[in-house]
Formats: C-alpha cells, structure tokens, sequence
C-alpha cells in the first residue's frame, strides 16, 4: 500500500494542474480554431463556413498594416537588442569595478511592465512635454521631435521603447555566456597574441550560438505578441500606423464585435508563434538524443 502511494500521489498533486492545463490552454486553442472557420460575430456561432475568415483577413488592409509593422518592429527590436547586449556583456566581462551597480542598472527595465515603459516613454516622447518641449525650452526654437505622433516614425518609438525594456535581459544571457567559456582557450590565444577583438570575434562569440538561439526566441516572442506596450505608448495610432497583430485582434474581438475576425488572426499568430518555436525544439531534442 505504502509503495503504490509513492507511485500514485505525485500523480494525484498534478492531476489538477494538467487537467486545467488541458482545459484552460489547449481546450480554448481548439475553441478559438473552431471559431476562426465560423461567421461569429457580437457572439460565437458553431457552424462552420470554411475559411472565409482568413480570407477576408488577408483582404483587409488594416492586418495588411499590422503584418508589415510586425515585420518592421520585430526585425529592429531583435536585432538591436542583440547587438547592444552583446555590446553590454563585453563591457561588462572587462571586470570592472562597480560592475554589480552598472549590471542593475541595465537590469532594471527588464524588473518593470510593458505598461509602465510605455507609459514612460509616451511621456518622454510627447511633443508638448518630453524631449521636444525640453529641447526648444532651451532655446532651440526649430527643433522638432514628433515620432509619436507622426504616422511614418511612430512604429519606431515602439522599437525603441521595447529595446530599453530588453536589452538588459539579453544583456543577461550574454553575459553568462562570456563567463561560461573555457578561460584557458582565451588565455591561450592572447599568448599567441591574438588580438583582443580576434578572440572575441572567432573564439568567445562563435561558441555562444546556442544563447544567440535562446535569445532569439525569447524575443521572437515578446516582439508577436506584443500588445500592452503598443496599447499604453501609442494606441495603435495614429490612426492604426503602429497596430500589430495583437492589437488587431483585440480591436476585433473588444471594439468591433468581430470574434470571428479576432480568432483568425489569433491562429495567425500562433502559427507563426509555431513556425519559430517547433524548430528549435526540434533541435533541441534531436542534440540531447545525438
């Protein structure tokens, strides 16, 4: 009796977990496919239509928008915050000495919400009261800085918010990475007299491609679905010149009263949510059983 407890309670303890998991996660996945096939609009219809949905989904310009912008904004906020991370990590693995105290502050976004840094940056980015108001306070009469409220640059100030809010976590990650290599090897090529920058670029870098990888994943991610960021900063304005896909979707399910449009795009976005994710998990496995 005492052993088939063993066995069986730790069975018992996450039962509820998975059946909720089940329930809550993967249950309304399948809802939300279902809904995408049928005409759902104010409330969800269960007939199915075929996929009607996502063709008007991708004859409506507004997701036409969305797409590109997540294109655009996922592109610069990968990129950027890899480089200025790694750039981080290497001034930081220099061992200098208020290392602890400049590693916080490059941390410290990470530590606050998407809503507050929007919130933030909306501030900053204001023309009547941040940066531009500050400037011309000064004296600098001429001065212009109207991103957030011009429609060809204010998907940029979505950029540069994210990247403040994730550069330190990259930042992160690299960092553990530098430590993580061999010091012999390092010290090996400097007595060969490998240039500093050699080691780093042919050494120390090349070995980190699997927290490249990592970290390319992790902010594949936050850049799909990426909503209160968008939502707090710009609104999805002017107009939609900064929607997403994200903030399509609740426009269309909370604003529009289309439920059938919102999950469609909803399946759009795990599909691509998917088509980045399954391959690295399929390395993944397929390197630990190699």
């Amino acid at each position: 009796m005492t052993k088939w407890l063993e066995r069986q309670v730790p069975k018992m303890v996450l039962a509820p977990t998975f059946a909720a998991i089940l329930l809550f996660v993967y249950g309304f996945i399948g809802w939300t496919a279902w809904v995408s096939l049928t005409k759902s609009k104010l409330m969800p219809r269960y007939e199915i239509e075929g996929f009607q949905q996502y063709t008007k989904l991708f004859d409506t310009p507004r997701w036409d928008t969305a797409m590109n912008n997540l294109f655009l904004f996922g592109t610069l906020f990968i990129v950027i915050s890899m480089v200025l991370g790694l750039l981080l990590a290497i001034f930081l693995d220099q061992k200098i000495r208020t290392e602890g105290v400049i590693r916080t502050i490059y941390l410290y976004p990470m530590a606050l919400s998407m809503i507050v840094t929007g919130t933030a940056w909306k501030w900053i980015l204001n023309p009547g009261l941040g940066i531009q108001a500050t400037v011309q306070g000064w004296g600098f009469e001429n001065f212009t800085f109207d991103w957030l409220i011009n429609p060809d640059y204010a998907i940029y100030t979505i950029v540069l918010a994210g990247v403040w809010q994730s550069s330190g976590f990259v930042m992160a990650l690299f960092l553990a990475g530098l430590r993580s290599v061999d010091g012999e090897i390092i010290k090996a090529a400097q007595v060969d007299g490998i240039p500093t920058p050699r080691i780093y670029t042919a050494i120390i870098i090349p070995s980190m491609a699997p927290i490249f990888l990592s970290a390319f994943i992790v902010l594949s991610h936050l850049a799909i679905k990426s909503f209160d960021l968008v939502i707090a900063l710009t609104g999805g304005g002017p107009g939609y010149a900064t929607d997403l896909p994200a903030t399509y979707m609740y426009a269309m399910a909370f604003s529009r009263g289309n439920i059938g449009q919102a999950a469609s795009s909803a399946m759009i976005m795990m599909a691509v949510v998917f088509a980045i994710v399954v391959p690295y998990l399929y390395s993944e496995l397929r390197a630990k059983h190699d």
